[in-house]
This record gives C-alpha cells, structure tokens and sequence, in this order.
C-alpha cells in the first residue's frame, strides 16, 4: 500500500506561508522546524503574496459577486427549459 500524503489546514500553511514572508528563519530552518520540505513553503509562500494583492483591491470583488449571480440565474433558467422541455415530449407523445 503506498502512503498517505499529509493534508493540512489553512490556517496551518497560512502560518507557515507568514513566517517565511518575514524572512527571519531561512526556509531550511523552518522546513525543519515544520517537518516539511522547502519548496513546499516557498510554494504557500508564494500563493499568499500573490492572493495579498487581491485581498487589498478595491472593488476586485464585485466582477466575482456578479459573476456568481449570472451563473445562479443561468442555472435555475436551465432547469426551467428542461423542464418545460420534458412537458412538450410528454405532450407531444401522448397527441401521436
């Protein structure tokens, strides 16, 4: 059987992520420190700098929020047509 991989949470690697963004231990002692390995750091180190960027812009949030609410209003309009679709076949079957 082969090993699980280690799953941890996000508030875990957003530690992990800050203290090497402070730059005070290098990634070596804090990959011993964590038990884990080095790249594996600089990669939640380098997601949270690039998420930062978006956490502070302004109005950066409003095109998603939107977003969201077309793809509701698209999904329940696609339940609908099926629906009325399922009614016509029904119809249509039932009149030949």
């Amino acid at each position: 059987m082969g090993t699980k991989r280690k799953q941890y949470s996000a508030e875990f690697k957003f530690k992990v992520a800050l203290e090497a963004a402070k730059e005070q231990k290098t990634l070596s002692q804090l990959g011993s420190a964590y038990e884990l390995h080095p790249t594996q750091i600089s990669e939640w180190k380098r997601q949270l700098l690039s998420a930062g960027v978006r956490a502070f812009g302004k109005g950066e949030n409003k095109p998603s929020n939107e977003a969201s609410k077309m793809e509701i209003e698209l999904y329940e309009q696609i339940g609908r047509l099926k629906m009325e679709l399922e009614w016509l076949k029904k119809k249509v079957t039932s009149h030949g």
